[in-house]
């Protein structure tokens, strides 16, 4: 069995999208996937399933619009995949983990328009594009981020969720085991 990381996009912030978590460890682990656990309230799972990432993808997400009537966007990371993460980090490991952040992508960004994004006006933010992830440096936070903001799907085009360093190298370490 794979370890994955399912990342749930809006659930639980905003007071939009309300999951219980351990009831969505259940409905995982239903799905016939092990080892299951969430990290914080924001749709993070983690477990083990023999299923490719976009199937394990699509059955979350079913099961959810079947249990809760909720179209989640789900984006699915197996282990390896974070490990590539935290090694492709291209702005250093940050003093505080909640200045970085990666928004992990469902599908294959729009490259054409994001390395044509004038990022000049908004420093000190930057960003930097990945294979199917956006590593975002917020030095004042992404609540206060002109640039975090400018960056929606619609520009990726693609469904994107975004989570802190933290909460990545927590994933990291709870798909380890």
């Amino acid at each position: 069995m794979t370890a994955y990381a399912v990342l749930l996009r809006g659930v639980n912030v905003g007071g939009h999208g309300k999951i219980p978590m351990a009831e969505l460890r259940e409905v995982v682990a239903g799905l016939g996937c092990s080892d299951v656990a969430t990290y914080v309230q924001s749709g993070n799972v983690v477990g083990r399933s023999d299923d490719r990432p976009a199937e394990l993808a699509g059955k979350v997400s079913q099961a959810i619009r079947d249990r809760w009537g909720l179209d989640v966007g789900t984006v699915v990371r197996t282990h390896e995949q974070l490990q590539q993460v935290v090694r492709d980090n291209p702005f250093g490991e940050p003093d505080h983990g909640s200045r970085l952040h990666v928004a992990f992508l469902l599908g294959e960004p729009a490259r054409d328009a994001l390395e044509a994004f004038d990022q000049s006006g908004f420093a000190p933010d930057r960003f930097a594009l990945a294979d199917r992830e956006i590593y975002l440096s917020l030095p004042d936070g992404i609540g206060r981020s002109k640039l975090a903001a400018a960056l929606t799907e619609r520009r990726a085009g693609t469904t994107m969720t975004v989570r802190n360093w933290n909460t990545v190298r927590k994933l990291l370490e709870m798909t380890a085991s």
